[in-house]
């Protein structure tokens, strides 16, 4: 059993390798980097799986190259709608919000909704009435304009019209998130998106469903998904592999892999999960090209991955 552990993902439906130039593949490790930093510091010091999973995600949404804060994608009306959640697996408390712009970390409103109010999951004015009353800092829509994810919605909605839909699975999905266990043997998992490069206005995905894109119980694991959002919703993914754990004894390397190569891979739910058990086991299996993803333990061995080839440290 470690002390404590760390994952995080930047999306899976990575950059078609390619596209990826050196530079390119440089920023994205540090982003991954800067995020489990941020959460390795707040473990290191004796603090909370949930305060971790929050300062990990809150420094993916500020790095511009991932899908979620400052770097969403935009909806086929050139609007940017933010997602996120967040649970404790001491607890089962969870906080999502759904379709939001404004605030500069989605991830801090849906802890705010959970820590503030007697609900799960708030939506539209009312989560921002939220975050504005836990004093949570918002930014102008300048703050979260990228040119690349403007210029895909142009090409997206470009071959729409021509009546032409590729597979790339950047297009389609891109989310980011972290899993933790610190060394009171607690979990928790927080998930970030802007959803689907041109999805259609007032769309959620899994991620602030709670047992589809984000999940966290001490007594299996906590988990955090990336993927085509609208299968792991019926799938209930996050929670089946929960359930794995708990009804039929498997593994969390088992039970993860099961469902995301199993039940989600022929049902198009192309994707992946992050997940950590109560002994501080990570996994991190993917059905796709590749998905943006680190950990680090006790031990200070920070590992990156974009690929399936080895880790940069």
């Amino acid at each position: 059993m470690t002390q404590f552990s760390l994952a995080v993902h930047g999306g899976a439906g990575t950059i078609l390798k390619k596209n990826l130039t050196p530079e390119l593949e440089v920023q994205y490790h540090a982003g991954l980097r800067a995020a489990l930093d941020a959460g390795h510091a707040v473990l290191a010091k004796g603090g909370s799986a949930l305060d971790a999973v929050t300062a990990a995600v809150c420094a993916l949404e500020d790095e511009p190259l991932f899908n979620a804060g400052r770097g969403a994608v935009f909806t086929s009306d050139g609007q940017q709608e933010m997602d996120a959640a967040i649970m404790d697996g001491t607890t089962r408390a969870a906080g999502a919000v759904g379709g939001i712009f404004g605030p500069r970390n989605p991830i801090r409103t849906a802890r705010a909704v959970m820590d503030r109010t007697d609900h799960v999951m708030l939506i539209g004015p009312n989560a921002l009435n939220v975050a504005r009353a836990a004093d949570l800092p918002f930014a102008e829509a300048e703050y979260f304009f990228t040119q690349a994810r403007w210029d895909a919605l142009q090409s997206t909605l470009k071959m729409r019209a021509d009546g032409v839909e590729d597979d790339d699975p950047a297009r389609r999905h891109g989310t980011v998130g972290a899993v933790a266990r610190d060394m009171q043997g607690a979990v928790a998992a927080a998930t970030s998106t802007g959803g689907m490069t041109a999805k259609a206005p007032g769309r959620v995905g899994d991620t602030p469903i709670i047992g589809a894109g984000t999940f966290a119980d001490n007594e299996t694991c906590a988990v955090s998904a990336t993927g085509h959002g609208e299968v792991f919703i019926r799938y209930t993914a996050a929670a089946e592999i929960a359930a794995r754990m708990r009804h039929a004894g498997q593994s969390l390397t088992d039970a993860a892999a099961h469902v995301v190569m199993h039940d989600l891979a022929p049902n198009d739910g192309s994707g992946g999960v992050i997940a950590v058990d109560a002994a501080g086991n990570i996994t991190m299996p993917f059905n796709c090209d590749g998905m943006y993803r680190g950990m680090v333990t006790q031990d200070g061995a920070f590992k990156t991955f974009i690929y399936r080839e080895e880790a940069v440290n």
